[in-house]
């Protein structure tokens, strides 16, 4: 599920997209891995599996990075909209959304490049 922030008139037309971006994170997991689908409470989910546990935050931290890794933004460009205490978790990630929607959609759904 994405969605994007509308700019509208002259200068704010160049500010980059906001797209929201719904997870299913598997804590605990034996290697870092982003793909997949997941039907979840925020519609349809990509998966990331990371090392750490769900403990004091660090499998989110671990996730947004990953994230920000897997769809090639800056970390700072990715930041927790919902979810802290829940494996399912909806970020923004701020960028060009029609590049986003085709990494996302590769991610997710495993569709050629």
């Amino acid at each position: 599920m994405s969605r994007r922030a509308v700019s509208t008139g002259g200068a704010a037309s160049s500010r980059p997209d906001v797209v929201t971006v719904a997870v299913r994170v598997k804590p605990g997991s034996a290697r870092v891995r982003v793909g997949g689908c997941f039907a979840g409470p925020y519609g349809s989910a990509l998966v990331i599996a990371v090392n750490p546990p769900a403990v004091d935050g660090r499998a989110t931290e671990a996730a947004r990075l990953a994230l920000a890794r897997a769809l090639d933004v800056r970390p700072g460009a990715v930041t927790l909209r919902a979810g802290a205490a829940s494996r399912d978790k909806l970020f923004l990630v701020t960028g060009e959304a029609a590049e986003l929607d085709g990494r996302l959609r590769r991610l997710r759904d495993g569709a050629p490049g």
